[in-house]
């Protein structure tokens, strides 16, 4: 018998340690080769451990959410043979699975498994027709005044998980309604009965992973950054028509949102404001202004806010960036984003569609210098040419570094972004 010790690999140019996201083993535990046994996250990948030798678990090196230092032992292993022969760890290219959180890695004998057809079994003889079930019965109640009277099965739990006595509730027909629940409710105050569900336990979640990595980006991002907001109405009852009517004809392409139509607009006005299409590193005092648009798409994911990249959008067409944002949008849930995929924004465009609410104070994604927050489209009335009208409004919310950009610019980029967003033959020209 004797110990291997599994040393935590170089994972990435530059990284000096990583992050125990999961442990896939505990010690006692045995394993096979090439069986997972940790995720470690380095920035914003996670990358999976697998054991070089089989073996028996000794030790492990920390706790979900320690820090490990590149070469130091992550794991020690008992096994059978010598263990300076035992293989080294694989290359980390060869391991790098950015955001899985932990997908399971097949084993080579899954890999090697051949699936065996089935003989489709020869068709039963046709059965005599069933008879036809009879309407079931609603339950009946007995109401506070003795009589019978009947309840819907969704009344009947809706009156459970708000612990309210059936028999306690009055109706005027031979039945218990919602609207009697309704009645119930507003005649006692909002107040039912001690029969409801228990509340729930305190819960303590440790803050680890992609979570702590969010964590401590916004809370760099607001002590290093003097932030400022400025929100604008934008009247898109022209653009919303134009985008009904490409959707009507849009064929094989996805579905048209308003985002693709925004990212046009932002691709054809940055160019005049650049100071705001730029990141900043502070640390060297060099502000850099890009000329191409690559745009940070805030996803909402499993495990938290992430910012996928859409390479070149100024060269991209409202489809062409339709289809984008559904592929990033995916590859950013499902864990299978690249690291190449989720860095090197210039600007950040976040929504949350229709629970945008009414506005926002975005913060920024450092090292950019802007983020543009998009919020819900109401209709509203308007007084257009002395006329009252119904009209589409949304506003935008975009936060500045104040250290790089000038209210004044802001507001310029704005009108300018206006200009397009409510006139749609400019924008798609």
């Amino acid at each position: 018998m004797s110990v291997y010790q599994f040393k935590l690999p170089d994972i990435g140019e530059g990284i000096a340690e990583a992050e125990i996201v999961a442990w896939h083993v505990k010690v006692g535990d045995k394993v096979e080769e090439d069986q997972q046994l940790a995720d470690m996250m380095t920035d914003k990948a996670t990358v999976e451990m697998e054991s070089p030798v089989a073996g028996v678990v000794k030790s492990l090196a920390g706790e979900v959410g320690d820090q490990i230092a590149i070469g130091s032992v992550l794991v020690e292993i008992e096994t059978a043979g010598d263990s300076a022969a035992a293989p080294e760890p694989a290359a980390a290219s060869e391991m790098e699975q950015p955001l899985a959180d932990g997908a399971e890695v097949p084993t080579k004998e899954q890999e090697e498994a051949i699936p065996v057809m089935a003989t489709a079994p020869e068709p039963a003889p046709a059965a005599a027709p069933a008879p036809k079930p009879e309407p079931k019965q609603e339950p009946e109640v007995t109401a506070s005044h003795g009589a019978k009277v009947l309840a819907s099965p969704a009344v009947r739990q809706r009156a459970r998980d708000l612990g309210i006595d059936l028999g306690q509730v009055k109706t005027a027909s031979d039945r218990i309604r919602h609207s009697d629940l309704d009645a119930y409710l507003l005649y006692n105050g909002g107040s039912v009965s001690g029969r409801g569900a228990a509340p729930r336990a305190d819960e303590t979640i440790k803050v680890v992973g992609l979570r702590r990595k969010i964590a401590e980006n916004m809370q760099e991002a607001k002590r290093r950054i003097p932030h400022f907001t400025l929100v604008e109405e934008f009247d898109v009852t022209d653009l919303e028509e134009t985008r009904a009517m490409m959707n009507r004809d849009r064929g094989s392409n996805p579905k048209l949102t308003v985002l693709p139509f925004l990212i046009t607009a932002m691709a054809k006005a940055l160019p005049e404001w650049p100071m705001l299409n730029a990141t900043f590193d502070d640390d060297a005092g060099v502000i850099t202004r890009h000329g191409a648009l690559n745009l940070g798409m805030a996803t909402q994911t499993p495990n938290g806010l992430m910012v996928a990249v859409i390479r070149d959008a100024q060269n991209q067409s409202v489809w062409q960036l339709a289809k984008e944002i559904l592929r990033l949008a995916d590859a950013a849930r499902t864990g299978k984003a690249t690291r190449e995929e989720l860095s090197g924004s210039s600007i950040t465009l976040s929504s949350l569609g229709p629970m945008g609410g009414v506005t926002s104070t975005p913060v920024i994604n450092r090292p950019e210098v802007a983020i543009i927050a998009v919020n819900k489209v109401r209709e509203m009335p308007v007084i257009v040419d002395g006329e009252l009208e119904a009209r589409k409004l949304m506003n935008l919310s975009l936060s500045c570094d104040h250290r790089v950009v000038d209210g004044w610019d802001a507001a310029s980029f704005m009108q300018t972004l206006k200009g397009y967003i409510e006139n749609p033959i400019r924008l798609l020209s």
